[in-house]
Formats: structure tokens, C-alpha cells, sequence
């Protein structure tokens, strides 16, 4: 029996170590070699402080920046054990509402979203989650329709921040893989960046 054993152990602890534990920490030192920003995450510096990830969804709630695509991730409701509550881009929580497309929750919520973003047609990715919930990017259609509420909010003319988000606009990958896209983190640091308007 125990000539039986002691074989099987031993490919089960050399292939442990192999599949386990060499070829992941090998695969990550190539990684950090060939494509070491986003190896690390493809943090977003500003000043010198982390602000965030381009490749997660942050909520920006205010009329003076460019809003992201909605999110429905969700945490554990601590005064409700084993239930859980919205919590928009929680990284901690991938994850799509999991509603069907003929759900009623699901179509009452995206009534609701439309309602609050003025006159048809409504961009999909204003009124619909990603199937992630963390989605960095919005359509051009959608950023331009965000144009004149952050131009007021700003006191800045339109034309500035149409010209901002031409300049923002990410082509399809090799020009032909997805569709052209904004990265609202990009945008909206873009956005503090530009310099005040000078009082008339």
C-alpha cells in the first residue's frame, strides 16, 4: 500500500508546487516585466496620490463631473444579517444585478433612470449596470449628453468641454475590437485640470 502511496503524494505535492506556485509567481514576474502598469493595476495618479484605477468605475455624483455608467454591486448589510444593500462600485463585489431582461425590477429600474436624464432617446449605457457593475467607460453619446449639465455647473462654455471629450474619446482596440469609449476618471481629472474661465 504504501508503495502506492508515496508515488501519488509525491506527483500530487510536485505538481502542487508547479501548477501552484511556480508557474503563477512566473507568469507574474513576465507580467511585471512586459506590462508593469497594469500589472499594478493601471492606478491613476494625481500629484502624486493614487486616485484610482482606469479599469474600475468610481461614483461621481456631482453636477460638476461627468457621471458613470449605473451600478448595481451591492455589500452585506450589517443590520441585516445574511441581506445585502446597493453600494455602487464596490471593487470588493463584481457582479450584474443578475435580473432577466423581461424582470420587472429590472424594467422599473431602468424607467427610473431615464426619468432622470431628460428627453429620448437615452444612450442604453446611461439607464443600464455593466455586467461587471465596475465599468470605467461610458459612450461618447452618453458623455455628450452630460455636456451642458457640467458646463453649467462649472460656469464653463460647452464648446471647451465638447473639445475635452473629442480629445478623451478612446478609439475601438486595433480600431476594430468594441466601440469608442470615454474613461470617466480620465475625463473628470482632465476636467479639474483645465484652468478657470476668467471672469467677464
Amino acid at each position: 500500500m504504501t508503495g502506492l502511496l508515496r508515488p501519488a503524494l509525491s506527483l500530487v505535492g510536485l505538481f502542487t508546487l508547479l501548477l501552484g506556485l511556480a508557474i503563477p509567481l512566473g507568469f507574474t514576474g513576465l507580467a511585471q516585466l512586459a506590462f508593469p502598469w497594469q500589472a499594478q493595476g493601471s492606478l491613476v495618479e494625481r500629484e502624486g496620490r493614487v486616485v484610482g484605477s482606469a479599469l474600475v468605475g468610481q461614483d461621481f455624483s456631482s453636477d460638476r463631473y461627468f457621471h458613470p455608467r449605473p451600478s448595481a454591486t451591492t455589500e452585506a448589510d450589517p443590520e441585516q444579517p445574511g441581506q445585502t444593500r446597493a453600494a455602487p462600485y464596490n471593487a470588493g463585489a463584481s457582479a450584474a444585478s443578475q435580473l432577466a431582461p423581461t424582470s420587472a425590477a429590472l424594467l422599473a429600474a431602468v424607467r427610473e433612470r431615464i426619468a432622470t436624464l431628460g428627453p429620448a432617446p437615452v444612450p442604453a449605457d446611461a439607464a443600464t449596470a455593466s455586467g461587471s457593475g465596475l465599468d470605467p467607460h461610458i459612450s461618447p453619446e452618453n458623455a455628450a449628453r452630460q455636456v451642458a449639465r457640467v458646463a453649467a455647473a462649472r460656469g464653463l462654455p460647452e464648446a471647451r468641454l465638447r473639445a475635452l471629450l473629442a480629445a478623451g474619446t478612446e478609439a475601438p482596440e486595433l480600431g476594430l475590437l468594441g466601440a469608442p469609449r470615454v474613461n470617466v476618471l480620465r475625463l473628470n481629472l482632465a476636467l479639474d485640470s483645465l484652468p478657470a474661465t476668467p471672469p467677464r
